[in-house]
């Protein structure tokens, strides 16, 4: 360990995150810079938030883009050369900024994708399918991709959008603990947004004839709204990616996944965001 601060800006979106938010901010002593960005809590995150040590910027949305993250990019750009993405419930350790001190003094890449842990019902999930997001990337090295949208929901941070950066990307090993604690309602609550924005988003692409042609992305929009692909995710989730070996836990999150992508195909079926 050592007292040189890690050259990163952690920005951490929030609303209402008072729960969980100081053990979050606890964490990032290495730091160079904390900023939270805030869309009009009424509870205590900002003070929480300012008692850590932490800037706090406010946010409003319009319902078009910018978006959380892009908006602080744009307006409030990282005065560090790196910029990490963390929620509110996403945990780091030591190990992980040690692996950050090794390697961004001297990597060739623009940005890193980063593991979670999931933690569901209580349990760490070992298994089934990973987490992963691309959350770590050179300031100035891109954005998240502009996606047009007319409120299409209530997420006004990029949730399913992401970053669109020039350049290589690596992977960073240490992994990063998630632990949402909020219960199965909000879990539910959230994933039924997340399903309502992934139908309006695959109908839009399908409308403009502007579906993705190579990548990930492709492979998600050709298949999502499929009537195979909820029991095709339970399977490689919870057999092939071991699942099972998570217990009760492990299987109703497989489900409920499972569940989650029924919903997005209902909608994207039905040609609307109906509930």
């Amino acid at each position: 360990m050592t007292d040189t601060k890690l050259p990163v800006t952690v920005a951490i979106p929030v609303r209402n995150e008072e729960r969980g938010l100081a053990a979050c901010l606890e964490r990032l002593a290495r730091f160079e810079r904390v900023v939270v960005i805030d869309s009009g809590s009424t509870d205590r995150t900002c003070e929480i938030a300012r008692a850590h040590g932490a800037e706090v910027v406010q946010f409003a949305w319009d319902g078009k883009f910018p978006k959380k993250r892009n908006w602080l990019l744009r307006n409030h750009a990282p005065s560090t050369p790196w910029v990490l993405f963390l929620d509110a419930d996403e945990l780091l350790d030591d190990a992980f900024c040690d692996a950050l001190a090794r390697t961004l003094p001297v990597t060739p890449h623009v940005g890193f994708w980063l593991t979670y842990d999931n933690w569901f019902l209580g349990r760490r999930l070992r298994h089934g399918t990973p987490n992963r997001k691309l959350a770590l990337f050179r300031v100035g090295a891109g954005e998240y991709e502009r996606i047009e949208e007319d409120r299409w929901s209530n997420l006004d941070m990029e949730i399913h959008e992401h970053p669109v950066l020039r350049g290589s990307v690596g992977e960073i090993d240490a992994r990063i603990d998630h632990r949402d604690d909020r219960g199965l309602e909000h879990w539910k609550r959230r994933h039924a947004e997340y399903a309502a924005w992934e139908a309006r988003r695959a109908l839009k692409l399908r409308a403009d004839g502007a579906l993705p042609t190579g990548g990930r992305q492709a492979t998600k929009y050709r298949v999502l709204g499929t009537w195979w692909l909820p029991m095709a995710y339970f399977i490689d989730g919870y057999v092939r990616r071991l699942g099972f070996l998570d217990g009760w836990a492990g299987l109703r999150h497989a489900w409920l996944k499972a569940a989650y992508f029924r919903d997005i195909g209902r909608r994207i079926r039905a040609g609307t965001d109906a509930r």
